[in-house]
């Protein structure tokens, strides 16, 4: 599998330009980054990322997962996360790519494969080495940079094969809840799409149970297992990283934001956001606004 993963890895770095390049082809991204980094807080969303050079941690919750050449990180649900590249440096680089999930995509797939029972949940996101299979699809659908013609008619083709190489592989029980509307997994979903858009209101368990169609001692023990957190926690690292959104893009006060995005108390505020970041809201964005470097994960 060398060969494959040098091949792909000569296509990336081709085709990268910056920190993110948009690659043409729909829902794939190239990440490069020269330097290590601090901590870089942000939201995952159903993706896969394949490492093809340096290496990278991910904290979800209470876990911790590394990452590096030829193995991928997948995410099969939105989870609030801090990221860190390990090695990186000028002369090589951390080089990755993703593809974000279709689940419409995913759902169609899974028609044409015969069907298995559904897994006991478990997290909603994890971290396996890929196989030459994979690779090798991924360096197919890179060579379609070149080619933007050929994009609209492989593109698709090939987006299919590295789903399928993954629902084949080690992760492949977790993806298939991604497209099963009535799968556990799919349900906490429900529950945290709500928790995303109602951030700054509070919540009882209960009323998130009931729209997940689960009694709330199961919701609760299905919820920290997809996600690591509780529904609390997942709810003040959504508050947190739109505070800190809105603090760079504004020249609004703290406590001001502290109460936009759903606190009540401006020192409590203040001390779980110098928690996630390091240091204080001012002094945390007085820093970011001084620096180049990237202040959210990719």
């Amino acid at each position: 599998m060398k060969k494959s993963l040098d091949d792909l890895k000569a296509q990336v770095m081709r085709h990268a330009r910056g920190r993110l390049t948009e690659t043409g082809i729909p829902r794939v991204t190239i990440m490069k980054g020269e330097a290590t980094t601090g901590p870089l807080p942000g939201l995952y969303d159903p993706r896969l990322c394949l490492v093809l050079q340096g290496a990278k941690s991910v904290m979800i919750g209470d876990q911790l997962l590394h990452y590096d050449a030829g193995r991928y990180f997948i995410a099969a649900v939105e989870v609030p996360a801090v990221g860190k590249v390990l090695q990186a440096s000028p002369q090589h680089p951390y080089l990755s790519v993703s593809l974000a999930f279709d689940t419409t995509l995913i759902a169609s797939l899974l028609l044409d494969m015969p069907p298995v029972a559904e897994a006991p949940i478990g997290h909603g996101f994890a971290v396996s080495r890929a196989d030459e299979a994979l690779v090798d699809a991924w360096l197919r659908m890179i060579e379609l940079i070149v080619h933007p013609a050929e994009i609209p008619v492989l593109a698709p083709l090939l987006e299919r094969e590295i789903l399928f190489r993954l629902l084949q592989g080690p992760q492949g029980a977790m993806l298939r809840q991604i497209a099963g509307a009535d799968s556990r997994l799919s349900q906490i979903r429900r529950a945290l799409a709500w928790i995303r858009d109602h951030y700054a209101e509070p919540f009882r368990v209960e009323d998130l149970a009931r729209m997940a169609g689960m009694s709330a001692s199961v919701f609760h023990r299905h919820f920290k297992a997809v996600t690591a957190m509780t529904p609390i926690q997942y709810q003040k690292r959504i508050r947190l990283n739109e505070a800190r959104r809105r603090l760079l893009a504004t020249s609004g006060d703290a406590a001001g934001v502290a109460f936009s995005v759903g606190y009540e108390s401006a020192s409590q505020f203040s001390r779980e956001y110098a928690r996630l970041f390091g240091a204080p809201p001012v002094r945390d964005v007085g820093r970011l606004r001084a620096t180049p470097e990237p202040t959210e994960l990719a």
